[in-house]
């Protein structure tokens, strides 16, 4: 079973890494968390991973920490979630948000999740209830402890986010959205305005 990755991140998109480990290129299927936290091309790079073997195929998948790759764990081990679905699940949402959303039973937050409608968002919200329950090793330092829960719903995505995540969604890389958006803060402007200059500065018609 390969559970970690050391090596070069020669190639690096949303949805895709390849680390040359010792001269050996692994493909690694990863969400947009660990996309944005990636290392530029040509940096030293640790994924922890977890190998799914199928009859047709073997599919490598790799997250920045110990606490998504459980997370991922407990998500395809929920009926009807495959690993597609569970990476889109943390592309949305951080392990902590995850664990607001969860706790605060918000089955609207949960449907933000592409492939997710309410009926799924309601299962997840109930299966990994008692997950965070049980699995205290999933409560990072970022996540409130029991009973510091807000009650209010995870926070919406700021103008930046939206504008980061429409870069990746385009093909751009992790590194290519953050140079595009860098100086901005998101106040003041809306999401297409963001974009409008991002492309602008990465060559590009808005």
């Amino acid at each position: 079973m390969i559970t970690l990755l050391h090596g070069t991140l020669v190639e690096a998109t949303p949805s895709v890494a390849v680390l040359d480990v010792g001269g050996v290129g692994f493909e690694v299927g990863i969400s947009g968390t660990t996309a944005a936290s990636l290392p530029a091309l040509g940096g030293d790079c640790r994924l922890f991973c977890r190998l799914q073997v199928r009859e047709d195929a073997m599919t490598l998948f790799g997250f920045s920490t110990k606490e998504e790759r459980t997370m991922f764990d407990r998500l395809v081990a929920v009926s009807g979630v495959g690993p597609r679905l569970a990476l889109a699940v943390l592309s949305t949402f951080t392990v902590s948000q995850l664990y607001t959303v969860v706790m605060a039973e918000d089955d609207k937050g949960m449907a933000k999740v592409p492939g997710v409608g309410k009926k799924t968002a309601q299962r997840l919200i109930l299966e990994l209830k008692s997950v965070f329950a049980k699995d205290h090793g999933l409560l990072a330092a970022d996540v409130p402890a029991a009973g510091q829960l807000p009650l209010a719903a995870a926070p919406a995505p700021s103008a930046l986010d939206d504008a980061r995540t429409a870069l990746l969604s385009m093909g751009f890389s992790p590194q290519e959205a953050e140079l595009a958006l860098d100086g901005y803060d998101g106040s003041g402007m809306r999401v297409e305005e963001l974009l409008a200059a991002a492309l602008k500065r990465l060559g590009m018609d808005a």
